[in-house]
C-alpha cells in the first residue's frame, strides 16, 4: 500500500496555528476527524495522550510522530502538520519540532496498512526528504515529495519495509539488534533504519529484528545469536530475552537507537557490552518452542488463571468468618456481606478459572485468535457434562484439553485461510478465524466432554475416598511433588490438582500442597542460619530473602540454592516437603484459600488448634530440610 493512500489532501495542514504541543495534537486530531477517519474523537485523543505519557514522540531532527493504534480509528490514516517557526514538543534532542506526522492505525489494520505507516517513519530518517517537506509551498508539493520518495525506494532495489534490515559483510565483527516500541508503528522501524544506515557507513555486519504491529520481522535465528559478537536490544516493550543468555547484550530504549546510534554501535564493536544472564524462573525459558512448547503453553494458562484462583479463593475464605453457612439465606448464620463475598469469589471468579486457563493456553499456541475459542472450549468443559450429578463437568482436565484443542484448531484455521486475497486480509481476525475456530472447537468439546467428565469424576471420587494411612501417603506424594522441581511442571501439576479439589469441596489437598510448597525455601533459609559454615556469604544473604519467599508460598525461592548444589539441596527439599505433606493430611487440615502462605493460615478450618497444627507441620518440614541439607553439604574451607 502507498503512503499517499493514507496521507491525503484532507489530512494535511500546511501551516499549523498551534503554539504548544497540546495544541498540535488537538489540531491534527481535529483534521483526522473532519476527514472522516475517526469513529470517536475523544477516545482517539485519550489513546494518543496515553502513548505520549509512555515517552515523547518528538524524536528530534525537527520531527514528531504522535501515533496510536486505536479502536476509535475508522480508516487507517496519516495527518501531517507543519510549523516553519517550530514548536516546543519536548523532543528527545531538546530542539523545536517543525514536521508533525500523526499516525492513526485501526485495531483491525492489516499488514499492508501497518507496513505503510511504519514505512513513513523510515523515510523521515532521510534529511533530503525532510528538507523537501519543509520547503514545500503547497499540499500538492508535500504529496509529490512523498510519492517521489516511494518511487525511489520501490525502484530496482525493491527495498520495502520487509527489507528494512540487512547484513553488511565487510566487517570482522558481527552485531545483532532488536528494536521494539509499545505500539510497533513508528519508532521500531526508525531505529532499525538508523542502525542499518550507520552500520553500513561503518562497514559493520548488522542484522536487525523488528518487533512491530505486524509481527516480528527478520527474526534472529539461533545461528545468528551463536555467531554474534554483541547484541543491541533497543526496546520500550517486552521482547524475547532468554535466547540471549550468556551473550554480550546492550539494553537501551528505542529512542537511543535513533539518537545515539554511533555510540551504541561503537560500544558493540568495542566489546563494551555486559554479559546477559537470563532469569529463567521468571521469564520464558527459551525462544525455541519445540523444546518446551507444552510446558510453556500450560504455564501461560496457569499463570493467567492464578489471579482468579487467589482472589476468588481468599474472598470465599473470608466469607466463612461469619460462619460456614453464612452465604445461605436459609441459615441463621446468614450475612448479606458474607454472601456477597462468596458470590464474587465462588460464583464468578472461580467460575471463570477453567475458561481463562483454556483461553490463555490457546492464545499461547495461536496468539490472539486462539483466545476466544479457548474460552468457549473451557466454558463447555465445565458446563456440558452429560453425566448426572456432575455439575463441574470435566473441570481442569477438560479445560487443559480444550485449551490445546482450541490452539491447534486455530492454527489449522489460519492455515486454511492463508491464501485468501489481500483484499480480505482484514476480515480474517474479525470474521473467519473466530467463526470457524469457535465452531470446530465447540463441536469437538460437545462430543468429547461427557466422556472426559466420566474420567474426571472417577478420579475425584477415588481421591476423595482415600482416608487414614492412604491419605497420609497421598500427602507424602503431593509434598514431594511440590519440591522436586521447585516451581516447575511437577510442582504445578500438584498445585493444579489441589485447586481442582477445591471445586469438589475437598479442602485438605490445597492445604497440603501450600504447606509443602512453603517448605523448600524456608528449610534452606533455616539451614543458612543453623549451618553457616556450609554456605557462602552470598548464599547466607539469599537465605534472608528465602525466609520471606517461603512464608509467601513462593517455592521458587529455593532455586538459587538448588542451582548451586542440586545433588544435595533437592533431596533435602523433597524430604522436608514430603514430611509436611504427610503431617498436614494426618492432622486433617482443611483450607479454603488457594494461595497466600502465612497470611491465610488464620483461615484454616477448625479454629486455633488446627492453625497451630498446620504451622507445626510446616515448621517440622522446614527443620527436616535444614537438617538434611546441613548433613549433606560440606563445610566451606
Amino acid at each position: 500500500m502507498k503512503i499517499t493512500q493514507l496521507l491525503t489532501k484532507d489530512t494535511i495542514i500546511l501551516d499549523l496555528d498551534a503554539q504548544r504541543k497540546s495544541e498540535v495534537l488537538t489540531e491534527l486530531i481535529g483534521q483526522l476527524d473532519q476527514a472522516g477517519k475517526l469513529i470517536d474523537k475523544k477516545k482517539f485523543t485519550e489513546d494518543i495522550l496515553a502513548r505520549e505519557k509512555q515517552s515523547t514522540t518528538g524524536i528530534g531532527d525537527g520531527i514528531a510522530i504522535p501515533h496510536a493504534k486505536s479502536s476509535a480509528v475508522q480508516v487507517p490514516a496519516i495527518a501531517f502538520g507543519r510549523s516553519l517557526k517550530g514548536i516546543d514538543y519536548e523532543s528527545l534532542d531538546g530542539q523545536p519540532a517543525h514536521l508533525f506526522f500523526m499516525i492513526a492505525a485501526s485495531e483491525g489494520a492489516n499488514n499492508d496498512h501497518l507496513d505503510a505507516l511504519s514505512r513513513l517513519a523510515t523515510f523521515l530518517m532521510d534529511a533530503n526528504f525532510r528538507n523537501q517537506i519543509l520547503e514545500a509551498t503547497s499540499i500538492e508539493d508535500v504529496l509529490q515529495a512523498v510519492s517521489n520518495k516511494e518511487n525511489e525506494v520501490d525502484g530496482p532495489k525493491d527495498e520495502s519495509i520487509d527489507k528494512e534490515t540487512h547484513r553488511v559483510a565487510s566487517s570482522t565483527k558481527k552485531i545483532l539488534a532488536v528494536t521494539a516500541c509499545p505500539t510497533g508503528i513508528a519508532h521500531t522501524y526508525m531505529a532499525a533504519e538508523k542502525l542499518n544506515e550507520r552500520a553500513k557507513q561503518f562497514g559493520i555486519s548488522l542484522k536487525v529484528e523488528t518487533n512491530g504491529s505486524s509481527g516480528v520481522k527478520n527474526r534472529l535465528t539461533d545461528t545468528d545469536i551463536a555467531e554474534a559478537d554483541a547484541i543491541i536490544v533497543a526496546a520500550d516493550t517486552k521482547v524475547e530475552m532468554a535466547r540471549f543468555n550468556g551473550k554480550p547484550v546492550i539494553q537501551t530504549k528505542v529512542g537511543k537507537a535513533i539518537h545515539e546510534t554511533d555510540n551504541l554501535l561503537n560500544r558493540a564493536i568495542s566489546d563494551d557490552a555486559p554479559i546477559y544472564h537470563h532469569e529463567s524462573s521468571k521469564e520464558e525459558a527459551s525462544s525455541s518452542e519445540s523444546k518446551n512448547g507444552f510446558y510453556k503453553h500450560l504455564m501461560n494458562g496457569v499463570s493467567n488463571m492464578l489471579p482468579f484462583v487467589v482472589g476468588g479463593g481468599i474472598l470465599i475464605a473470608l466469607s466463612f468468618f461469619w460462619g460456614i453457612n453464612s452465604s445461605n439465606p436459609d441459615s441463621p448464620e446468614y450475612n448479606a456481606f458474607a454472601a456477597m463475598l462468596n458470590t464474587i469469589g465462588g460464583g464468578n471468579a472461580f467460575f471463570l478459572m477453567v475458561p481463562v486457563l483454556a483461553g490463555f493456553i490457546a492464545s499461547s499456541i495461536a496468539d490472539r485468535p486462539g483466545f476466544a475459542p479457548g474460552m468457549v472450549g473451557g466454558l463447555i468443559a465445565i458446563t456440558v457434562t452429560g453425566v448426572e450429578g456432575a455439575s463441574g463437568g470435566s473441570g481442569f482436565l477438560g479445560g487443559i484439553i480444550a485449551g490445546f484443542l482450541a490452539g491447534y484448531v486455530t492454527l489449522f484455521v489460519k492455515k486454511m485461510f492463508s491464501r485468501l486475497p489481500d483484499a480480505l486480509e482484514g476480515l480474517k481476525p474479525v470474521l473467519f478465524f473466530p467463526v470457524f475456530s469457535i465452531a470446530i472447537t465447540g463441536i469437538i468439546m460437545m462430543l468429547v466432554n461427557p466422556q472426559l467428565t466420566k474420567v474426571y469424576t472417577g478420579i475425584s471420587s477415588f481421591l476423595e475416598g482415600l482416608g487414614g494411612t492412604n491419605a497420609v501417603l497421598v500427602g507424602l506424594l503431593l509434598g514431594a511433588m511440590m519440591a522436586i522441581d521447585m516451581g516447575g511442571p511437577i510442582n504445578k501439576a500438584a498445585y493444579t490438582f489441589g485447586i481442582a479439589m477445591l471445586d469438589a469441596e475437598n479442602f485438605a489437598y490445597i492445604a497440603t500442597v501450600m504447606g509443602a510448597g512453603m517448605v523448600p525455601p524456608l528449610g534452606m533459609a533455616l539451614a543458612t542460619t543453623l549451618f553457616k559454615n556450609r554456605f557462602t556469604k552470598p548464599e547466607r544473604e539469599a537465605g534472608k530473602t528465602a525466609y520471606v519467599l517461603g512464608a509467601c508460598f513462593i517455592t521458587e525461592g529455593v532455586i538459587p540454592f538448588a542451582a548451586a548444589d542440586p545433588g544435595r539441596v533437592i533431596p533435602a527439599a523433597v524430604a522436608g516437603a514430603a514430611v509436611t505433606g504427610g503431617l498436614t493430611m494426618l492432622f486433617d487440615i482443611a483450607l479454603r484459600a488457594p494461595h497466600g502462605g502465612v497470611f491465610v493460615m488464620g483461615l484454616v478450618d477448625g479454629g486455633i488448634i488446627n492453625v497451630l497444627l498446620y504451622a507445626l507441620a510446616i515448621v517440622a518440614g522446614a527443620f527436616v530440610t535444614a537438617l538434611v541439607a546441613g548433613l549433606l553439604k560440606k563445610k566451606i574451607a
